[in-house]
């Protein structure tokens, strides 16, 4: 059985013209780490690594991909960084040794909602719209019932329509767009705003399905995103200067950079706020650690998911816009799982976390594979999604934004 057999995909809908296929951007170029604790001793690790950020073009010019089996760790010449930047590495990331630490104040930020605005649970979501839209009311598990089929979907970045198209076809939602999976449960990988054209219907769509899910006793759930850090922190901050490693820059700057529909922040609302301010940044589910991110970062923010998911939390909550920043830079990461030290960068995620295979999105397949291109300039060809190091990651994203393909899957694969 073929890749294609196995993951077939339906012709999805136009939904506008692709924005150009970048990978994430940060103002003036990558960010130079050194270890801070020297190395790890025995470990046989690098003592340097770059953080993955850049541009796709920079990408193809200056570190061909051929493959995970391929791997290397990218230095810059010379030391210096252009602006677009190196597009990432693959190399292994060890843990850095320093916490987000406790700060307190703040800005309250635009659509933010009343002070006594009691926000609807993640698992929930907020109430149906209206009275009278279809409702399915599948009885509650029995005692010892087994749960319902796991599911999980890549990055969405505001392609509506393909989301509708592909969720139907996996036969979780019906034709007018509400769950029909019973007691289904899915996860969505976080990335839901920039560079597609509908991104705050994408969460509405999900918030919708978290309450239809709930009603039928299944759920639907999801993961907080780099690009949800980035589209929070242009609501709250604006233009409000941010003192990053490589200049001075504002999260409004770079969400517009990244592909931010103004359209998006002109919808946003204080239900939506509240609801993509609690979504947890890691989870795991029957033995797959769910991640947004193919980054260590995670490391850097506690030692179980429950700390992780706190810390980020609390980040949210009380820092100011330069931890805020320092954040979504570090869940910007990317790469972490390619390459020969890849397997061993999956294994101290799963060793910390638990789980036995990382699911994340993030990275587009076309790049971990190498196949951004095909030689008759046609769009990357995404059969599903794609399992390497060592068989202990799998990616989800299947690059819709740069004309591959918007991923639904069951798990596992």
């Amino acid at each position: 059985m073929t890749p294609e057999d196995r993951f077939p995909g339906p012709e999805h809908p136009d939904s506008g013209p692709r924005h150009q296929p970048d990978l994430d951007v940060l103002p003036y170029g990558t960010y130079y780490e050194p270890d801070p604790a020297g190395g790890y001793s025995g470990g046989g690790y690098e003592a340097e690594t770059y953080s993955g950020y850049g541009g796709a073009r920079y990408l193809e010019q200056h570190w061909p991909a051929t493959g995970p089996e391929h791997g290397h760790t990218v230095h810059a010449p010379n030391g210096h960084e252009g602006h677009g930047g190196h597009g990432g590495h693959d190399g292994y990331e060890p843990t850095l040794t320093d916490h987000p630490s406790p700060a307190h104040g703040g800005h309250q930020g635009p659509g933010s909602g009343a002070q006594g605005d009691d926000p609807p649970t993640i698992e929930l979501g907020p109430p149906l719209a209206e009275p009278g839209l279809p409702y399915h009311p599948y009885p509650a598990p029995g005692p010892g019932e087994p749960p319902g089929p796991l599911y999980v979907v890549g990055d969405v970045h505001g392609y509506l329509d393909e989301l509708r198209a592909e969720l139907r076809h996996q036969g979780l939602i019906d034709a007018d767009g509400h769950w029909s999976a019973g007691r289904a449960r899915i996860w969505f990988l976080g990335d839901f705003t920039d560079r597609g054209p509908d991104g705050i219907g994408v969460i509405d769509l999900v918030m919708q399905l978290a309450a239809e899910a709930a009603a039928a006793g299944g759920y639907c759930r999801a993961l907080m995103g780099n690009h949800e850090l980035l589209f929070l922190g242009a609501a709250r901050y604006g233009d409000e200067p941010v003192q990053s490693t490589a200049g001075t820059a504002s999260f409004l700057a770079v969400w517009r950079l990244n592909g931010g529909q103004q359209s998006d922040l002109d919808r946003l609302e204080g239900h939506h706020i509240s609801w993509l301010s609690r979504l947890p940044a890691i989870a795991l589910e029957d033995g797959h650690l769910l991640l947004h991110s193919d980054t260590t970062a995670y490391l850097e923010y506690g030692e179980s998911i429950a700390e992780v998911n706190d810390a980020v939390h609390d980040l949210l909550a009380d820092e100011g816009v330069d931890e805020w920043w320092d954040c979504f830079r570090r869940f910007t990461k990317r790469f972490a799982f390619r390459g020969d030290a890849g397997p061993m960068a999956v294994r101290e995620l799963l060793d910390t976390y638990g789980g036995t295979r990382v699911v994340h999105g993030h990275s587009p397949i076309p790049y971990l594979t190498g196949a951004v291109h095909a030689d008759d300039g046609m769009p990357p060809h995404v059969p599903g999604p794609y399992v390497y190091a060592d068989d202990l990651a799998v990616a989800m994203d299947g690059g819709v934004t740069m004309e591959g393909r918007l991923l639904v899957s069951r798990l596992p694969v």
